[in-house]
């Protein structure tokens, strides 16, 4: 498996070398990456590749996915890497563990193809960690035949590509937390419209979008899960999205210090170079020390994860402990380049500005402590 496993990683990195590296600064610039390039990378199997290949997919372990992340996050690409994050290790399985037969079949093969994109509606103006503060409501069609769809929602990465969109919205606005339900939509639907691609202080090339939703009519079988069970559905997917994180966050500070090694390796002060003084050498010997921590946290968490036994609490641990680490290490690395670290054209400025916003999706460090504590001492 350990050869399979390597094999793979060298074609998803001369995938990256060839069809995304020549490219990379113009989809930054575009402020999103082409639609073809999931068609690319679906040709190439590297979009849901743990996916049954009944659907599409692969049918490897789990780790091959996880692997996909870490190994595009290195190359210094992390906006992509959070796109691929939440079309193949969120979106996707949550059609799979929650989809019916006409929702497996609609979305799943087009997905693992690159032909539809993945989208999680969440987040919303006024709800953010808080989802049981969301406002876009499914009520039921006066016919009782399906569901009538209104509200907005924002932060939404893949927004302005996606087919499909895991939606999460209240049923039951009365009922709190059980009040809450997951469709599928499909946004070719009529009601359906994307709002502005918003810009970000990093990650440019993630679309990330405002979408709205006015009247949009859904049968009963585009609910994902059970009625008032969404609330349940997202917590019990949470642990994936977190440990996908946790590995783009380890990748993403490994290929910062590479970058750190190469520079200062070369680069020469007072007529030697930067890695002969002490403080440079102290700082990558304690750059790399902490990466390889907690890539054995990663691979714990992976090998629970692949047995089911990965829990919330401590996937918000391995979240929390390696975006941390993350935005030290870059921001160590980005200190080595001096001035030079702060230019744009030296792509170390782009990990530093690209890690910042780990510590915030996908649940607050904040957040994340609070999940923690409560495992420990209740609320």
């Amino acid at each position: 498996m350990s050869a399979e496993r390597e094999l793979f990683r060298d074609n998803v990195r001369r995938f990256l070398d060839e069809a995304v590296e020549p490219h990379y600064d113009g989809w930054e610039k575009a402020g999103k990456f082409p639609a073809a390039l999931y068609r690319q990378m679906g040709d190439n199997g590297l979009l849901c590749v743990d996916m049954p290949e009944e659907f599409g997919g692969m049918g490897a372990p789990f780790e091959y996915s996880m692997l996909v992340i870490e190994e595009v996050a290195r190359g210094g690409f992390l906006a992509l890497a959070s796109n691929l994050s939440v079309h193949s290790d969120i979106a996707a399985p949550y059609i799979l563990h929650l989809g019916n037969d006409h929702q497996k079949a609609k979305y799943l093969p087009r997905m693992a193809s690159g032909e539809c994109i993945g989208a999680i509606g969440m987040s919303e103006p006024g709800a953010g960690s808080d989802l049981q503060g969301i406002k876009t409501n499914a009520m039921p069609q006066p016919d009782g035949d399906g569901f009538v769809i209104n509200g907005s929602k924002t932060f939404i990465t893949n927004g302005q590509h996606a087919g499909v969109v895991v939606l999460a919205t209240k049923t039951d606005p009365r009922a709190g937390a059980k009040g809450t339900t997951l469709f599928t939509l499909d946004t070719s639907l009529p009601g359906f419209k994307r709002g502005r691609n918003l810009e970000k202080i990093g990650q440019h090339a993630a679309d990330t979008s405002e979408l709205f939703f006015d009247d949009i009519k859904v049968g009963a079988d585009e609910v994902l899960g059970r009625v008032g069970g969404g609330f349940g559905h997202m917590v019990d997917e949470l642990p994936r999205e977190r440990l996908a994180l946790a590995v783009s966050a380890v990748g993403h500070a490994d290929g910062a210090l590479d970058r750190a090694i190469e520079y200062t390796t070369t680069r020469k002060a007072f007529g030697q170079a930067l890695a002969s003084f002490q403080n440079t050498r102290f700082e990558l010997a304690k750059c790399k020390t902490d990466i390889e921590v907690h890539r054995a946290f990663v691979e714990k968490c992976n090998a629970l994860y692949a047995e089911g036994k990965l829990d919330v609490p401590f996937a918000a641990m391995i979240k929390l402990a390696t975006t941390e680490m993350e935005g030290r290490v870059t921001d160590a690395c980005l200190q080595l380049f001096g001035g030079y670290g702060y230019m744009a054209e030296y792509p170390i400025s782009r990990f530093w500005t690209d890690a910042r916003v780990q510590r915030i999706y996908g649940g607050t460090s904040e957040i994340m402590k609070e999940v923690i504590a409560r495992s420990l001492v209740g609320r």
